[in-house]
């Protein structure tokens, strides 16, 4: 059957922009429309006050399949249980359902505005040995212009407190865990964790590290597109 027409939501990571998402929308099939929802830039980043932006954002959709990717992992998880009427599926991204490298727990209230500061500088470096037209260069420049250290702090602290795997476990939808097969970011075992609350989750690894989206989209389009369509055939057997 030829796929229906169908809204895929995009929450992003960290910096809570479309920025590392654009190679994946342009890859995407015509049938499956994203929509990111970028997050605010002031005010409080905790998940339960990025949920209530979520879902204003999202308040004209009657329906849609959400993928939260790295940090927007919980928050899609935090929205699938908000709103089951209206989410036909989770896709969880290089993400987690908790803290994602416990042995860093003890170190996550140290996430402060300077710190991230310093560490954004560091990382600067190599890439300012690509070319400057290097379109990864452009955009992590893209979103440091656009996201504050602080705001990044905050978020980070919020990863540091936050658990769904419950909320998962009581999800009655279909499942994706989408990872990247080096993933420097986000280690393996937060897949097993994912498996353990959610068994009857579906599963790809696509080639790339952690932004995997951006460096391999086109693999990364075909397998959110495969799991849409099955999903789709299936519920129209059913019916």
């Amino acid at each position: 059957m030829t796929p229906l027409p169908t809204t895929l939501v995009l929450l992003p990571g960290l910096d809570g922009t479309e920025v590392f998402f654009r190679p994946l929308t342009a890859a995407l099939p015509d049938w499956l429309q994203a929509r990111t929802v970028c997050y605010p830039q002031t005010g409080a980043q905790d998940y339960p006050r990025l949920l209530a932006h979520v879902r204003r954002e999202l308040a004209d959709l009657s329906d849609y399949y959400v993928l939260g990717a790295s940090f927007g992992g919980p928050l899609a998880v935090m929205l699938a249980a908000a709103e089951p009427q209206r989410v036909r599926g989770l896709i969880l991204s290089a993400s987690f359902l908790r803290f994602p490298r416990p042995a860093m727990r003890p170190y996550r209230h140290a996430a402060r505005a300077p710190l991230l500061w310093l560490l954004r500088t560091l990382r600067r470096i190599p890439i300012w040995l690509l070319p400057s037209q290097d379109p990864f260069r452009q955009a992590k420049a893209e979103t440091w212009s656009r996201v504050p250290a602080h705001v990044l702090a905050a978020r980070m602290r919020a990863i540091g407190g936050v658990d769904v795997r419950e909320t998962l476990r009581g999800l009655d939808l279909p499942v994706f865990c989408l990872s990247y097969a080096d993933d420097d970011v986000v280690p393996a075992h937060n897949v097993e964790d994912i498996y353990a609350h959610a068994p009857q989750a579906l599963r790809a690894v696509t080639p790339g590290k952690h932004l995997g989206m951006w460096s391999h989209p086109r693999q990364t389009a075909r397998a959110l597109a495969e799991f849409v369509a099955q999903d789709q055939a299936a519920a129209a057997k059913a019916a």
